[in-house]
């Protein structure tokens, strides 16, 4: 069955409809298989199952195991899945600020000793066709996963993790250059001043400047003071100068352990290989041992607590005597209690999910703030769970009054409870969301299952969502009080709560300048000569290190014979219906329709164009005049996963000036339900309303928080989107939709107190509405980001992060985020233009760029979303086929000519987000503030 939207009573053009046919995906070979195979009691592998059970619901056999000689954990999950995941994760506990978890993350991905390469995690990448690869610390876990839809390639990164985390070098130098060292600002003059350098040490000021990571930071240490959570785990800029390498490797020691260990597999490879290698690679070289990385409980409050901290101020808020945020959290069961968990997570979504929840109304509606606070809602992340509700955006004399919205909130709860259709839509998202497929399905459940199974919880349980939903109706049928009862338990009679409230201080940069800079005077006294010539030379051993041209040749390697020279083709049935293209497409997608739209518009007026992007993140959040915005988003719960509209920019196949220019509808539902998703789009077409000033306000105050936060988050992604608009007809469209224009744009409209202005553009709007790229240039793009930027940019100059890619915009961007020294890199992404045109490059390099380039390019599409770039960018598989065979054939004369021909004597824009410096002042820089 289809639907297509056809012309409203405003005399809109038909849209053009994608959609999938949902099919049941009843039966899984996989997972029938792994559930006939493996029984309780075997052993194999050094391993014993310890449990076997099916999960129907999410078409997975689940197989526990442990390690007899170590205690190892181990979960496989069978499924018919071809992106296979692996994860090993260990419980860490640091009880300093020092970020020694983190820079220990860091620091065994430099080196093991099976591959004592510099680098081999990096340098990976570039050898594999992996479709994740990573590494993170969290609050009490460091974890290590990675996925791959190539048996191989699965072997080969099993192997180099394995060595990495349980026998790394931990190499003096490694750990100078990840975690902080004392260095002269020009390595080679021993009279340039002495600094301190580092990549956690910059990636943690970057972040530790971000007021919502201040505040969840802050939040955390104070609600959980009494262990492991009343510090930073990843570190606090200060305290990481504290550590030492002893202290680093001691704390392996201690951690690294595989009786502290917990591994993870996934997906549709045989369970035996994987259990083989890890325990020849690993654990048969270890005995148990009592890792003694326990976390004790949190010692329960008698009573409420109230902290302060501060941030630096937010330039970009749209009012600045409204920057302060405050919120009251609560102490919750323990998250291994599983069913308490998933009840309290429910009952989350009731209070604070959507316009029609009772914080929604009463703190949102209000105006009183731009945004929930950063910390909000349900958080399982450590052993004891928690629950966040307050306001960002709002004055300081406010603050009381929040408070008490938020305690008379709860009061109304509790007399009144939640109205039934409101349970029913939080039920239905749980069902949907089940049934929904990702291509990250097997990176998913080992994030979600992490916290709860590092704390020896039952990881299988949590999978059980039938059951658990089946327990929450069974508990709310024999007492319709239930989630009130919760509510008055866990919140109102709780006194382990604390009330936060964090505000700006104009000093607060000004301040931690000062700290750090009385910190180097410090260890700068304490240097004896002898000292001070070791820092000199220790930074040329270390420049000497990150020049050498790193051997290997002992890391294992996919070849480009392993990659199928055939583009993995889509059907799709294409129709006319009353002069729209529709596109069908039938996939096993568990009994959900997936729907995907585009509305094109043709030109626009700058002025109308700059507020496109507002006009699709308000148009279904106002309602229609079916029904008010509060009745429509009940609906949306009920019947759909949502209803999303974003820009649709897309440059011309064959130019670079030619483009396409619209809106792209998406929703997704269970097939039962598309007569009803369908509708909700046909009253958004036909009847939206835009005039609500109250809604208007509350929207705008949203967006324009969420863009100012994400400055500080993706400051890279703003600037080579400023860089790419001087050079390109859709860069320039791409930056005035989602760039600082943008942000500065909802600044100055979030600061308006007349909307009829906006209102006016956005009914205009609303009358009008309702790529391949060069295979050569991909492979450039790859070859510069892994063979000169990294070594150039994060090895020596101690940013985060960096890279080179090639736009959809028809732009080629350099970018590097959390950098000391960015008018340095720019002179750097000048040199590896060179280095690329000299030809500074093997065969075997040009070779390993492309394995980066068809991860990417053939990484796993869910069945929702197959068929969705055929639609949108009008790329055909008989294209993709075409790109990939160019792939093929791309040689290094082709990579030297491109770099000539496109980036050679071309004119360039560059752009910086940050504070102003020496250079910027200079002339020759546009301030844009």
């Amino acid at each position: 069955m289809y639907r297509i939207l056809r012309a409203g009573n405003r005399g809109r053009n038909c849209i053009a409809k994608w959609r999938h046919f949902g099919r049941d995906c009843t039966t899984s070979t996989v997972s029938k298989e792994a559930l006939d195979r493996y029984h309780p009691g075997v052993t194999l592998h050094g391993y014993q199952v310890e449990r076997v059970e099916e999960v129907p619901e999410l078409y997975l056999t689940a197989i526990k195991l442990s390690h007899l000689q170590t205690g190892a954990e181990h979960l496989h999950i069978a499924r018919d899945d071809s992106n296979n995941v692996f994860s090993v994760g260990f419980r860490t506990t640091p009880m300093d600020d020092t970020g020694v978890s983190h820079i220990l993350e860091h620091t065994v991905l430099c080196g093991s000793h099976r591959y004592p390469c510099r680098d081999p995690f990096f340098k990976m990448l570039n050898r594999s066709l992996s479709t994740f690869m990573n590494a993170w610390t969290a609050s009490d876990y460091t974890m290590y996963p990675f996925s791959t839809q190539n048996g191989k390639d699965f072997q080969n990164l099993l192997s180099v993790y394995l060595d990495a985390v349980f026998f790394p070098n931990l190499d003096k130098l490694d750990f100078l250059q990840e975690g902080w060292r004392l260095e002269h600002g020009a390595t080679e003059d021993r009279a340039s001043p002495i600094t301190f350098k580092g990549v956690v040490f910059n990636e943690m000021k970057g972040a530790m400047s971000s007021a919502a990571q201040l505040y969840a930071v802050g939040c955390q240490n104070r609600l959980l003071p009494s262990h492991t959570y009343s510090y930073n785990s990843g570190g606090d800029p200060i305290a990481i100068l504290d550590l030492t390498h002893q202290q680093l490797k001691d704390f392996h020691a201690s951690h690294y352990h595989p009786s502290n260990a917990r591994f993870f597999t996934y997906g549709d490879q045989p369970l035996d290989a994987h259990l083989q290698l890890i325990n020849e690679s690993a654990l048969e070289h270890f005995q148990r041992i009592d890792s003694d990385t326990d976390i004790p409980d949190e010692t329960v409050w008698t009573e409420k607590r109230s902290a302060a901290i501060t941030c630096p101020p937010d330039t970009m808020a749209p009012d600045p005597d409204k920057q302060t945020t405050v919120s009251v959290s609560y102490l919750l069961p323990r998250i291994t209690k599983v069913d308490e968990s998933f009840e309290v997570s429910l009952l989350a979504s009731l209070l604070i999910s959507g316009p029609t929840s009772p914080f929604y109304e009463a703190l949102l509606d209000a105006n009183i703030g731009s945004d929930y606070s950063p910390v909000c809602g349900y958080d399982g992340s450590t052993r004891d769970a928690s629950f966040s509700i307050g306001l960002q955006g709002i004055h300081q004399d406010d603050e009381e009054r929040v408070r008490g919205i938020i305690q008379e909130t709860l009061n109304k709860v509790v007399r009144e409870g939640f109205e039934a259709d409101r349970i029913e839509a939080v039920l239905h998202s749980v069902e949907l969301a089940q049934r929904h497929q990702s291509t990250t399905f097997g990176i998913q459940i080992i994030s979600s299952l992490m916290p709860m199974w590092n704390q020896d919880g039952d990881p299988i349980s949590s999978l059980q969502l039938d059951r658990l939903v089946a327990s929450f109706k069974r508990k709310l049928a024999e007492n319709p009080r239930y989630l009130q009862d919760l509510v008055q338990r866990y919140f109102i009679d709780n006194n382990h709560q604390l009330w936060l409230e964090m505000s700006p201080d104009s000093e607060y940069t000004p301040k931690q300048e000062k700290e750090e800079a009385a910190k180097l005077e410090e260890r700068l006294r304490e240097l004896t000569n002898d000292d001070k010539e070791q820092v000199y030379q220790t930074g040329l051993q270390l420049a000497d290190a990150q020049n050498q041209e790193a051997d290997i040749s002992c890391l294992p390697t996919v070849t480009i014979s392993d990659i199928d020279p055939k583009t993995k083709r889509t059907v799709i049935k294409t129709e006319n219906l009353s002069g729209s293209y529709v596109q069908l497409h039938e996939q096993p997608t568990n009994g959900v329709t997936y729907f995907r739209g585009v509305s094109p518009l043709g030109a626009l007026d700058t002025d109308l164009l700059l507020y496109l992007p507002l006009f699709c993140n308000i148009v279904t959040q106002m309602g229609t005049d079916e029904s008010n915005f509060r009745e429509f988003a009940k609906q949306e719960e009920l019947k759909t996963g949502g209803l999303s509209v974003s820009p649709h920019i897309v440059q011309n196949a064959s130019s670079t000036d030619a483009y396409e220019l619209g809106i792209v509808l998406g929703s997704h539902c269970l097939d039962r339900k598309l007569d009803d998703m369908m509708n909700l789009w046909q009253q958004i077409f036909n009847s939206v309303t835009l005039s609500d000033h109250d809604r208007l306000s509350t929207l705008i105050r949203m967006e324009a928080s969420d863009l100012s936060n994400s400055v500080a988050f993706m400051g890279h992604a703003f600037a080579m989107r400023g860089a790419a608009s001087a050079v390109s007809t859709v860069g320039k469209l791409s930056e005035l939709t989602g760039g600082i224009t943008q942000v500065n744009l909802m600044k100055q409209i979030a600061e308006l107190e007349d909307l009829s202005e906006v209102i006016s553009k956005l009914q205009r709007l609303s009358s009008l509405v309702l790529n391949r790229t060069d295979m050569r240039l991909m492979v450039l793009a790859r070859l510069l980001s892994s063979k000169f930027l990294h070594k150039e940019i994060r090895e020596k100059g101690g940013a985060y992060g960096s890279g080179a890619s090639i736009g959809t915009d028809g732009t080629f961007k350099f970018y590097s985020y959390r950098d000391p020294h960015s008018m340095d890199t720019l002179e750097v992404f000048r040199r590896s233009l060179s280095w690329m045109q000299s030809g500074g490059f093997t065969a075997h390099d040009l070779d390993e760029a492309k394995f980066a380039v068809f991860s990417n390019v053939d990484s796993p599409i869910a069945p929702g979303s197959k068929g969705v770039s055929t639609f949108l960018n009008g790329v055909t598989d008989d294209d993709r086929q075409t790109q990939r065979d160019r792939l093929f054939k791309v040689s290094s004369h082709d990579i030297t000519d491109t770099a000539d021909r496109y980036l050679g004597e071309r004119w360039y824009s560059s752009y910086l987000i940050g504070p102003e410096n020496d250079a910027t002042k200079q002339g020759g820089w546009t301030l844009q503030e």
